[in-house]
């Protein structure tokens, strides 16, 4: 299981890399591969600003549609538009290709709550 130790966590399986005020956000190795074959990535949040926890978008995998939900609050400054004609980038690389959104984050204190990776291995066991 791929968890790199230079990004933050969610107990919701999303990962964050943190770059001045620019936060870069997709789902984690682990929950890329509960979910098994993404088949498609809805983001309509891009230009909107979202609270920590409220849902900025969808993935759709062959058995299921999860929500996926804002680490940090901010405004959704870019979806990585590559993910239309190539949502399994989300399974085979997602930490690189296959992230979803970059935000403008509004507070950068809420990073604090976020987990390590350490303790994101000690969630999912």
């Amino acid at each position: 299981m791929n968890v790199p130790a230079d990004l933050k966590y969610t107990k919701d399986h999303e990962w964050v890399k943190v770059d001045g005020d620019i936060a870069t956000i997709g789902i984690t190795d682990f929950a890329q591969g509960e979910l098994g074959d993404i088949v498609y990535v809805e983001v309509e949040t891009e230009g909107e600003t979202l609270a920590q926890e409220e849902t900025f978008g969808t993935v759709e995998a062959v058995k299921t549609v999860s929500d996926l939900f804002m680490p940090v609050s901010g405004e959704v400054v870019e979806f990585n538009q590559a993910l239309e004609a190539a949502p399994e980038s989300v399974n085979q690389n997602p930490y690189s290709d296959g992230w979803m959104i970059k935000v403008k984050m509004s507070d950068t204190s809420e990073l604090d709550a976020l987990l390590s990776a350490d303790e994101y291995k000690n969630l999912i066991g």
